[in-house]
């Protein structure tokens, strides 16, 4: 079974950084860090959102469950940053567009997911008479 340090160690893995950098990231000391990983510490609240704000999976590492809106690379956590700081959805639909579109001309195919939008909850949409 996966434990807590396991996983976390698996998500600095995937940023590439060693303990002391990921460390740094959640305010910790390399130290804290390596018994965080071997399951000899568990890491507070505050280090679980520091380093979620630099886009760590929280919700994988202390469940295993994995979010599928979590970024994979520092890479994609810039797309989302730069997706989300666009002024109006117009703005990040064009930029949707554009990604699908290099997405294509690489013959990359996928389903049409990715036009798919969220509905927006009754309760979320005031101009909703129903």
């Amino acid at each position: 079974m996966s434990t807590i340090g396991c996983r976390l160690r698996e998500e600095r893995e995937r940023f590439g950084l060693n303990q002391t950098d990921f460390g740094a990231f959640g305010g910790v000391q390399k130290q804290a860090q390596l018994k965080y990983e071997k399951d000899e510490r568990q890491p507070d609240a505050a280090y679980l959102a520091a380093i979620a704000s630099m886009g760590a999976d929280v919700l994988y590492i202390l469940t295993g469950m994995r979010n599928e809106n979590t970024a994979f690379s520092p890479t994609e956590l810039a797309y989302l940053r730069n997706c989300r700081a666009l002024p109006t959805s117009e703005a990040r639909d064009a930029g949707l567009k554009m990604i699908v579109s290099l997405r294509e001309a690489y013959g990359i195919k996928w389903g049409s997911e990715e036009s798919k939008q969220p509905e927006t909850p009754r309760f979320l949409n005031p101009s909703d008479p129903s």
